[in-house]
Formats: structure tokens, sequence, C-alpha cells
């Protein structure tokens, strides 16, 4: 059974390329080990065999190993360009520095930098909050993966970006949509909050222009479910503060708690059923549930981009 990453231990492994290769590793053993098992070691280099199909291209090295039938792919099967989109505002900082949402997305950036660079795909990093902080050249070299991930280790010691009263989160994701030239996996890490109704319903569009642009996309909605979802606060009072705009308000969780949940619900079922109209492949993930679920998500989608 996999067991949730100790984010706050993550702080001690000074090199975060190690750490993401040892999960990659611990995962991808993991499959072999559950219902899943279907995804090879050699996933870069093969796909299942379809009943019906030419059985020209069938490897039977691969069927003497595994007993099942698999057929090589040719490099242009095997190439993905993708895009990793990581929200960095002040929201991802909850809900706390050494067990935080941005933690959490980072750490499941960096292993999935490390399986693109195993299947030879070329990956590309943008960090935004309300404008593109950082957007690196899509690459899939070595080096280039090596200097991804020191970009992403740096992101766990920087303190928030400073509050704003407004994001335009909308703008940069249409920014970024006109600016990938091929068809590209887009896959956007972010808890898709501290936003006015407006700016979610115009980000929701600026990710449906990616698929205008005919790229797949992949939106992870990274939470603590417990407090943000449940709103699991001992009932006693409390200042709870926005981190996007820093406005604070005084009350007891019990007093509120029937009334926020019920929003929660309507917000959430909200959001699957826009990413549902536009294929968006949407997946919630709690930062306190094991990391596994992120990057089976990301193996499916990408065995359907082709």
């Amino acid at each position: 059974m996999p067991q949730p990453i100790d984010l706050a231990a993550i702080r001690s492994f000074e090199n975060l390329e190690f750490l993401a290769r040892q999960l990659v590793e611990g995962f991808i053993t993991g499959l072999h080990q559950s219902p899943y098992h279907g995804f090879s070691v050699e996933f870069s280099e093969h796909r299942l065999y379809n009943p019906g199909e030419s059985t020209r291209h069938l490897d039977w090295k691969v069927f003497a190993r595994t007993d099942k039938l698999f057929v090589k792919r040719y490099e242009e099967e095997t190439n993905l360009r993708c895009h990793l989109l990581l929200d960095v505002s002040p929201s991802m900082y909850y809900p706390e520095p050494s067990h935080d949402k941005l933690r959490f997305a980072v750490l499941c950036a960096a292993a999935i930098a490390t399986m693109l660079q195993k299947q030879r795909d070329a990956v590309g990093l943008v960090t935004f909050a309300d404008q593109v902080e950082l957007q690196t050249p899509v690459r899939s070299t070595s080096t280039h993966r090596h200097t991804l991930l020191l970009t992403l280790q740096q992101l766990l010691e920087r303190p928030p970006t400073p509050r704003r009263a407004t994001t335009d989160v909308a703008s940069v994701i249409h920014t970024i949509a006109q600016q990938i030239p091929k068809r590209s996996l887009v896959v956007l890490f972010s808890d898709m909050l501290g936003r006015a109704p407006e700016e979610q319903t115009a980000t929701l569009a600026a990710l449906q222009h990616l698929r205008h642009q005919n790229h797949e996309v992949l939106l992870f909605h990274i939470m603590d479910r417990a407090t943000e979802a449940d709103f699991n606060f001992q009932d006693r009072p409390y200042v709870f503060e926005d981190l996007e705009t820093g406005e604070t308000v005084k009350l007891q969780p019990n007093q509120v708690r029937e009334q926020y949940q019920a929003a929660m619900r309507q917000y959430e079922h909200e959001l699957v059923l826009r990413c549902g109209q536009y294929k968006i492949d949407f997946v919630p993930v709690d930062i306190r549930e094991p990391f596994d679920k992120v990057l089976y998500a990301y193996l499916v989608k990408r065995g359907k981009v082709r």
C-alpha cells in the first residue's frame, strides 16, 4: 500500500533530483506488483497490442518475459512535448511552510519530469501567479532536466509570492496557449482557489483555449481536504486569513461549517462539470494522501496522447 509523502521531511533532502528518481523507481516497482502491471518498464518504447492489428511489429522478447503482447513503437509515436504549469500564488503555501500544497506540487512535478526523461520526452516548466514568473524551453536532454529540477528545488526554499488584490491567471494560460507551437500535453498543478467566481470561469475558459489549440490538458486540483473541503477545525475561535488578499475574519468553525461544506461541494461539482465539458482530465489530489495517484494519472493521460 503506497504511503503518503512526508512533506516536512523533503526539506532534509538537499537533492530533489535524487529524491524524484527514487520515488519514480519505487512507483514503477509498485506497478509491477499491482493491478496496473500492464504498464511495463518498456512503456517508453512499446504499447499493448490491440487484437486485429498486424502482428508484424510484435516484440517477442518482451512477450517471452511478460507473457503479454507489446508492439514496438516508432520514434514519432513515442516523442511527447509536455509543459508543466505550476501555480505559485500565495494560497499554494497553505497550510504551513513545511507541509504546503506547493511543496507537494513541486515533488509531483519533479517526479513527472523524471518520468518524461525516462521516456525520452521533452519537458518545460512554467511557474505563475498573476503573471508568468518563469518559462523554460521544452527539451528532452538530461542537462535540461537537471536544470529544471534545480529550479524546482529553489521553489522549496523561497518565501510566498507577495499578496496582490487581483490575479489574472486566465491571461497567463491564454498567453501560454498562444506560445505552444506543437500539439502537447499540458499538466497544471493548482488549487484553483482564492479567485472570484468570474475569475474561475475565465480560467476554465483559458484551459478550453488550450483544448482548442489541440493540446491535451491534465489538471491536478491540489488541496488539503481536511481543512479546505471539510473545514475540519476545532470548535474554538479562529482568525482566518485570505492568503491572496490578506483579509481576515474571526469566527468559530461550527458557526459556518455546514454552509462552507455545501459551498465547497458546489464549487468542486462545477469544476468537474466544466472540465468534463471541455474534455480536460480533472484529478482531485489531497496532499495528505500518497502521490502515486498523480503519476498513475499522468501515465494514463500520456497513453492517450498520440
